[in-house]
């Protein structure tokens, strides 16, 4: 598999809003090529004029329709609600090219059907990225990553704190995840190994989300005590 480079987009779906363009904001300004995806073109294109604002005239980030995105690159990021991504994603497969990567970032947060945010729904897949890894094609790998940082703190210019696990069933593209996320400043990645173990990932938000509304912080996570050849 073909590591990320500057030649290799990353389409961020539904990156309109606070996750998508910290992420975009942090990748654009590491070198790599970056396409925000939204519903709306003119949204998507706006989004992408104030990264480049923010990095310069050498930032590589243009916007796009969601499926237009997804057409454009073989990586995909999304970073959309739970209550909206099975019919996001069913909307976008016939879009998504074979041998795509979908990394999700996907939380099934109970504010989503008017609960608290600091609770999880129950998923019949186990967790919103086996519902991602059931929905899409079987040519398409998906990858469950990005849960636990702070989106106010990527959206800004500081190095984060933070550790990224991922977890995949294919090894090849959590490796290429991985490598994507040690190019955030402060960003440690570790191998979380098969996708099923997202389901334990995504419950943390929900704790940590409790615990930034409890003290009024932004609270990451990261992980002691392993030999250094686990982080990258």
């Amino acid at each position: 598999m073909n590591p990320p480079s500057p030649d290799r987009p990353i389409a961020i779906i539904g990156g309109t809003g606070p996750a998508g363009m910290g992420l975009a904001l942090r990748w654009v300004r590491a070198g790599e090529t970056v396409i925000i995806g939204s519903r709306e073109e003119p949204r998507a294109v706006q989004a992408a004029k104030t990264i480049k604002r923010r990095v310069g005239d050498e930032a590589k980030i243009t916007g796009m329709e969601n499926s237009a995105a997804c057409a454009a690159a073989d990586i995909l990021m999304l970073t959309v609600p739970f209550e909206g991504q099975a019919s996001l994603i069913k909307k976008l497969k016939p879009a998504m090219t074979p041998g795509s990567i979908l990394i999700d970032a996907t939380v099934p947060l109970a504010a989503g059907i008017g609960g608290r945010a600091s609770r999880t729904l129950g998923v019949w897949q186990g967790s919103a990225a086996e519902q991602a890894a059931e929905l899409v094609a079987k040519d398409v790998s998906v990858v469950a990553a990005f849960h636990n940082v702070s989106a106010d703190l990527m959206g800004g210019d500081n190095p984060l704190d933070c550790d990224v696990i991922v977890c995949s069933d294919d090894p090849d593209a959590a490796q290429l995840t991985r490598e994507l996320a040690a190019k955030i400043p402060g960003v440690r990645a570790i191998d979380g190994g098969k996708l099923e173990n997202a389901r334990i990932v995504e419950q943390v938000t929900a704790l940590l989300i409790g615990l930034n509304m409890r003290h009024k912080g932004h609270a990451g996570i990261r992980i002691t005590g392993l030999p250094a050849s686990a982080y990258r």
